[in-house]
């Protein structure tokens, strides 16, 4: 590991030295201002190509995801579309005890008459032990067990529902806890806390922009 990152650093450290050359020797080529040009030499140069990517201004058109509004710990994402309602739901990133990104889940609510109230994509790491699937539970209630839908390049995917009475509970609660197990260490248990500061503003701004718009 230790010669895979001292090459890394070897490289970077000729690629910059090899820019910082080249600028210091085009200035060095660059005539002073207002002095006229060397015998020879055009005098509408060609820019030189360095090769680097000066950036672009990301898509803002139907399809892009755009954060609406902010509740507490929770986002209000929103995907842009042509005409219609545009989808939204209540995001947060998951981090453990260290700050680090481990999971992420987005709610949406689901139309009145149904089972679930309320349903949730939940994002796992790759890594993740699917057999044990995941757990939530709201404060010191009794956590249910849900399986893991599939896998992709963005980890592996739980879609759940939840009743009207356990979205109440996540209004009322303090915080939820989201439990996985790493498949590296299948008797450990990795716990993520999921923030409820905000969950019902946020609950409410979701229902909202999934309402029919009044004629």
């Amino acid at each position: 590991m230790s010669l895979v990152i001292s090459r890394q650093v070897a490289f970077a450290l000729s690629l910059g030295l090899g820019l910082a050359t080249g600028a210091a020797a085009l200035a060095q080529e660059a005539p002073a201002e207002g002095a006229a040009p060397a015998e020879g030499t055009p005098e509408a140069a060609a820019i030189p190509d360095t090769g680097l990517s000066m950036g672009q201004t990301p898509a803002e058109g139907p399809g892009s995801t755009y954060v609406k509004e902010t509740h507490g710990a929770w986002e209000l994402r929103c995907v842009r579309v042509a005409e219609g309602t545009e989808p939204c739901q209540l995001y947060q990133l998951l981090k453990d005890g260290q700050g680090t990104s481990v999971a992420e889940i987005g709610l949406f609510t689901l139309p009145a008459g149904g089972e679930a109230a309320a349903g949730a994509t939940i994002i796992a790491p790759l890594e993740t032990l699917l057999t044990a699937g995941l757990r939530i539970g709201v404060d010191e209630a009794t956590p249910k067990a849900y399986p893991f839908t599939f896998c992709s390049q963005i980890g592996c995917v739980a879609r759940v529902g939840f009743t009207a009475e356990e979205v109440e509970a996540f209004k009322k609660g303090g915080k939820a806890t989201l439990t996985i197990v790493p498949a590296v260490a299948p008797d450990q248990t990795v716990a993520l806390e999921v923030s409820l500061s905000g969950f019902t503003a946020g609950y409410d701004a979701v229902a909202a922009s999934a309402a029919p718009a009044a004629e």
